[in-house]
């Protein structure tokens, strides 16, 4: 079974707080940690799976709800903004608040944390892994950044796109691809054939019916790209974070 999550309020830099669950291995530690950075629909149980899957694994996976820094509709509504516009300040200054209170605990290794984003997570965690803090980034079908600069100091990072997803797909996978070669950076980044957007995403409920509303992005799980995507993901996170 799971880990039952550890429900936290973490400090943020503009003096507010941010909700945050996290999910602890067997054993005292000081374990490897990530940090699991949800899609749009926020921090539900589907990522409370995913986080409960690495700890799992061995690591202390600490789940920020990024919608939770003020009244939710309004956050919610600005972290979309600043997602598309590309002003995502504040959103990385709480994945790094996330990271330090983390880093913090005295069952976690500070020297050794990642960061995991999938969808609109996935475009935070490789932004915010190009400041210190993070040994690798998981980007799981997270939007690019045009400017390579905004990558610079980047870690390394494994990449999982589905190719039927029109939107952040295989063209978004070979921009990413081109600005790590062009910065050294390790990566293995790969798009898998006949999936979508979300296919590591398992849903119920509104959120699964709106998941399987036909859209350019072809939305929907995949349960042999998804283990694959696991397996890639870890093994990357043993090389470079364990």
């Amino acid at each position: 079974m799971p880990p039952e999550p550890h429900r936290l309020q973490l400090a943020t830099p503009d003096g507010a707080t941010l909700a945050a669950e996290l999910f602890l291995p067997d054993g005292t530690g000081p374990h490897p940690g990530v940090l699991v950075l949800h899609e749009s629909f926020g921090l539900n149980d589907d990522i409370r799976r995913i986080a409960g899957r690495f700890a799992e694994a061995g690591y202390a996976a600490l789940a920020p709800d990024l919608y939770s820094h003020g009244t939710r509709i309004v956050c919610l509504s600005r972290v979309m903004v600043d997602m598309v516009s590309g002003k995502q300040a504040r959103e990385i200054a709480d994945i790094h608040a996330a990271r330090e209170a983390l880093a913090a605990r005295a069952d976690v290794d500070a020297e050794r944390i990642a960061v995991a984003g999938f969808c609109q997570g996935g475009g935070f965690a490789l932004v915010a892994g190009a400041q210190p803090g993070f040994s690798a980034a998981a980007v799981n079908y997270g939007m690019v950044p045009s400017d390579r600069s905004q990558l610079d100091g980047i870690c390394p990072v494994v990449a999982s796109y589905g190719a039927r997803d029109k939107i952040a797909g295989r063209k978004m996978a070979e921009q990413l691809e081109q600005h790590l070669v062009a910065l050294g950076a390790p990566h293995d980044i790969k798009t898998y054939d006949n999936v979508g957007h979300s296919f590591f995403s398992q849903v119920d409920g509104w959120q699964g019916w709106l998941a399987r509303v036909p859209t350019p992005m072809r939305v929907g799980y995949d349960e042999q790209a998804a283990e694959d995507g696991w397996r890639r993901m870890l093994a990357f996170f043993e090389e470079h974070v364990r």
